[in-house]
Parts: C-alpha cells; sequence; structure tokens
C-alpha cells in the first residue's frame, strides 16, 4: 500500500470516529447514559448566557421542568444527527413540562449559529456557551454532550459523544424524569443552582 493509500486510510477512520463518537480537542469518550438515582443526583450549575434575541437566559428560569442540556457546534457531525431528535422531544413533550436548551460552543458566535439553526429548523431555545460554561460542567472535552436535569434542576443523567443508545436512550431517561412528577416543583423547592466543578464532576 502506497503512503498516499495509508494516509487517506487514517483520515477516513478518524472522520468516522468523530462522526460516531463525538469532535472533541481531548481525549474522546463514549458514553451511554442511564438516570441515576436521586441520591446520585447533583445540582445542575447555573448559568447566564444570551439567546438569539438578546436575552439573558438562566438555568434557573427552567425549575420546574426537566431539562435536556445539549452541548453542541456547528461544525460537528454528530450533533446534526441528535438535533432532529431534540427537535421532536420539544414537539412532543414541551406541554408535559419539558424543555431542550442548547449551548452552542462554536468561536464565531451567532454569525454561524444562525443560519445553522434557520437550515435545521430547530424549535428550541439556544444560546451562546462560553468557557466558564463548560468548565463548570466538568469541561465538555467533547461534543456533543447533553445532560439530562430534573425538576429539582439536579444532572439525573449525562450523554458524552453519539452513544449506542441513540435516539431511544434520551427519549426514555426522559420520559422516566417527566415520570418522577407529575406536578412541577414550586419556586422555593429547587431549581438550578450554582455548583462548584468538584459536583458537576460527580457522575
Amino acid at each position: 500500500m502506497s503512503a498516499r493509500s495509508v494516509t487517506s486510510a487514517i483520515s477516513t477512520a478518524l472522520l468516522l470516529g468523530c462522526l460516531l463518537t463525538g469532535c472533541s480537542t481531548g481525549p474522546t469518550t463514549v458514553k451511554a447514559a442511564s438516570v441515576k438515582s436521586d441520591k446520585d443526583r447533583h445540582a445542575a450549575p447555573d448559568f447566564a448566557l444570551k439567546d438569539a434575541d438578546g436575552k439573558t437566559v438562566h438555568l434557573a428560569d427552567y425549575k420546574g421542568k426537566v431539562v435536556l442540556l445539549d452541548f453542541w457546534a456547528t461544525y460537528c457531525g454528530p450533533c446534526r444527527i441528535e438535533i432532529p431528535w431534540f427537535i421532536d422531544l420539544e414537539r412532543t413533550r414541551k406541554d408535559k413540562g419539558f424543555a431542550v436548551l442548547g449551548v452552542s460552543m462554536d468561536d464565531n458566535g451567532w454569525e454561524d449559529v444562525k443560519p445553522f439553526l434557520a437550515e435545521m429548523k430547530v424549535n428550541y431555545r439556544v444560546v451562546i456557551g462560553d468557557d466558564t460554561t463548560a468548565q463548570s460542567y466538568g469541561g465538555v472535552d467533547s461534543i456533543p454532550t447533553a445532560f439530562l436535569i430534573d425538576r429539582q434542576g439536579k444532572i439525573a443523567a449525562i450523554h458524552i459523544g453519539l452513544d449506542g443508545g441513540g435516539r431511544k436512550e434520551f427519549e426514555d431517561g426522559v420520559d422516566e424524569l417527566l415520570r418522577e412528577g407529575d406536578t412541577p416543583v414550586n419556586a422555593g423547592s429547587g431549581g438550578a443552582v450554582p455548583a462548584p466543578v468538584a459536583a458537576a464532576n460527580q457522575h
């Protein structure tokens, strides 16, 4: 095999790996996520990020709802695969106390993100993330990384990369958390609160 053929084969393998797992600048890990028991959950760190209309969004705004918090980017192949799943989850479960919140990690911000959202017909809220937010969630070394957050604002499951469970695993996790409480918690009983990085890292 020629050197050019070897190089081509390696490049193809690397691209396939990114598509099947996640896009990362660090070590790539793929984890299928199951919903943790309540005692093993930790508070999801709050944040203040801007949406497409320039409005400040806090995770705490979603207290009382089950939230799928998705860290993604427009250049990420696996993200493009997952986003239609999340569009459908938002459409079919938003009236049951569920919401998707996307956190774009694109360096060019809305310049790249707005056309992408229009192309994909995204029906849920998206904000532009930053390094501080990523670090508060354990670094987010790979994208996509999605966190399922329960009604009390606690991280109940983490999906890193395009895991083997696929769409059904997201659906099952969301439905399980929705079943945990048919009535949203009141404003004084929970919600997302600031938490140290160490807490976010305890999976």
